[in-house]
C-alpha cells in the first residue's frame, strides 16, 4: 500500500504499548500548545507542558522496548518526550543560530493526533458544518467574479463528507439496538434510552436533521443555484460535477428519510422490551419467550433441553389435536395470475334494469291514468285496490313517490288502515286525492322510482 506520507516503522508501536493512553494524552497536550504558538515549540516549553500535565495527575509508566536503564530514570514528561521523538511522533529541528532544539508535529502524525482529538473531545457536527461549507462555496461560485471551478470539487468534497456522516450516524444505530437485548432490567433499558440514545444521538444528531438542520434550510437555495449555474453556456464544461452534487444531495435525503425509519424501529423496539420486562413473569408471551432464550443457550441449551423434555406432558387435551401443527401454505399459480383479466360485457338497458328487479318503466302520464282509473268518487283508497302482481305494485310506488311532489296533481291523505298486508304484499293504507291542477298537461317523461 502506498502511503501519501512515508511512515515509519516505529510509528505504529505507539498502538502496541501499554502507554498508549498516556502518550496519546501527551500529544494532544503538546498539539493544543503548538496551535497557539506562532513558531515552532522548544524541547523546554514541550517538558514544562507535560510536567504541568502530569504535576495534577500521578501516572505509572511501564518499560518499552525502545528504552534503556537509564531512560526509565528519567522524570515522566522527559521519558515522554523522548519516546515520542524516538517513535518519530514528533521530530526535533536544531536551531544552530539559537541554539534551541525545537520540536514540530509531522504530517502523518497531525492526522492521526486530529482523529484521537476527535474520539475524546466533543466535536461540532459534521452534518452542520459540510452542508453550510456546500451553500457558501456555491453562491461564491454563482456571484464572485475571481471564482473559479475548483470551487465546485469542494462543494462535492463536502456533499461527499456529508453523506459518508449521515451513512455513519446510520450504520452506528445498530449498537443501541443491540443494549436493547443487553439490558435485563427494566431501570437499565430506560436509563439507556434517556442517557444513551436520547443524549447521544436524538439531541446531538438527529434533532439536528430533523429541527434546525441547516440541510434543510438551504437545500432550496442550493438547488436554485445549481440550476443558475447550469443554465450558463461557460459552465458546460462543469456539468459533470454539478451532475454529482445533485446526485449527492438526492442520496442525502434517501439516507435521512433511512434514518427517519431507523428512529421509528428503535422506538418501537424500546417500548415493545419495557413492555416485555414489565409483564415477562406474568405474560405467558413473556414466560415462552425465556424458555426458548434458556434452550439456545450455547451452553445450557441441551441440559434445559432434557430436564424440559422430562416434565413435559404430551398426552392433555391442549396438546393432543385432529388439527395440524403446521398448515402448509397453498403456492399461488404464478402463470394463472399473469392471466389478463376477463372483460365483462357492456349491460343494456334491459340488462340493467333485470339486475335492479325492474322490469317496465312508466311515465307519468301512465301513473294518472293508473291513479284515475282506480278512484271512486275522487278518491282511491289502498283497501279497495287489488294488488295481487309485480306490476301494479310498482305502479303504485311510483304513484306514491309521484304524489309527494310539488307539481304532483294528486296527494296522499292517511286512511283507515295504517298498514295493509295481503299475504304477497304490504303497504300504507293512505288515501289519494286529486290536488286540482292543470290537468291539461300530461308528460311522456318517465316516473321516477
Amino acid at each position: 500500500m502506498q502511503y501519501q506520507y512515508d511512515i515509519p516503522s516505529s510509528f505504529w508501536g505507539l498502538f502496541r504499548s501499554v502507554n498508549r493512553d498516556t502518550y496519546i494524552e501527551a500529544l494532544l497536550c503538546i498539539s493544543e500548545e503548538y496551535e497557539y504558538n506562532n513558531y515552532f515549540l522548544s524541547r523546554e516549553v514541550c517538558l514544562q507542558v507535560l510536567g504541568d500535565l502530569y504535576a495534577k495527575q500521578r501516572i505509572t509508566l511501564e518499560k518499552e522496548e525502545l528504552e534503556s536503564d537509564l531512560d526509565v530514570l528519567e522524570t515522566p514528561a522527559n521519558r515522554i518526550l523522548n519516546w515520542l521523538v524516538k517513535t518519530q511522533w514528533l521530530k526535533k529541528l536544531e536551531d544552530y543560530n539559537t541554539m534551541t532544539t525545537n520540536i514540530v508535529i509531522p504530517d502523518y502524525s497531525a492526522v492521526f493526533i486530529d482523529a484521537f482529538d476527535r474520539l475524546v473531545n466533543e466535536q461540532l457536527e459534521d452534518t452542520e458544518v459540510y452542508i453550510q461549507n456546500v451553500y457558501a462555496t456555491l453562491f461564491s461560485f454563482r456571484n464572485d467574479s475571481k471564482a473559479n471551478v475548483s470551487m465546485l470539487k469542494t462543494a462535492l468534497v463536502n456533499t461527499r463528507k456529508l453523506n459518508k456522516a449521515l451513512q455513519d450516524m446510520l450504520h452506528n444505530m445498530d449498537k443501541f439496538f443491540g443494549k436493547l437485548l443487553d439490558s435485563k432490567y427494566y431501570g437499565d433499558v430506560l436509563s439507556e434510552h434517556l442517557e444513551g440514545y436520547v443524549e447521544e444521538v436524538v439531541k446531538k444528531k438527529y434533532h439536528i436533521l430533523k429541527t434546525s438542520d441547516n440541510f434543510y434550510i438551504y437545500k432550496n437555495d442550493i438547488k436554485q443555484c445549481l440550476k443558475e449555474i447550469r443554465e450558463d453556456e461557460a459552465m458546460i464544461d462543469s456539468f459533470e460535477t454539478l451532475d454529482l452534487i445533485e446526485r449527492g444531495f438526492d442520496d442525502i435525503e434517501q439516507r435521512i428519510a433511512n434514518m427517519d425509519k431507523e428512529h421509528s424501529k428503535y422506538i418501537r423496539a424500546t417500548v415493545t422490551r419495557l413492555n416485555y420486562l414489565l409483564s415477562d413473569e406474568r405474560d405467558m408471551q413473556g414466560l415462552v419467550a425465556q424458555l426458548l432464550t434458556a434452550i439456545g443457550d450455547e451452553k445450557k441449551g441441551e441440559k434445559h433441553l432434557n430436564a424440559i423434555s422430562e416434565k413435559m406432558n404430551c398426552s392433555t387435551v391442549e396438546v393432543l389435536s385432529e388439527n395440524s401443527l403446521y398448515t402448509r401454505r397453498r403456492r399461488k399459480n404464478f402463470v394463472s395470475e399473469m392471466e389478463p383479466d376477463e372483460k365483462m360485457p357492456e349491460l343494456s338497458r334491459e340488462d340493467v334494469l333485470r339486475m335492479n328487479k325492474l322490469h317496465h318503466r312508466y311515465s307519468k302520464k301512465q301513473i294518472e291514468e293508473f291513479i284515475r282509473g282506480h278512484m271512486t268518487e275522487g278518491l282511491l283508497r289502498m283497501e279497495e285496490l287489488a294488488v295481487d302482481d309485480d306490476e301494479t305494485f310498482e305502479k303504485l310506488i311510483l304513484a306514491y313517490d309521484y304524489s309527494i311532489r310539488r307539481e304532483s296533481k294528486f296527494k296522499t291523505m292517511p286512511g283507515d288502515a295504517k298498514v295493509i298486508d295481503n299475504g304477497k304484499y304490504s303497504y300504507p293504507g293512505f288515501v289519494f286525492v286529486a290536488t286540482g291542477k292543470n290537468e291539461a298537461s300530461t308528460s311522456e317523461e318517465p316516473a321516477e322510482e
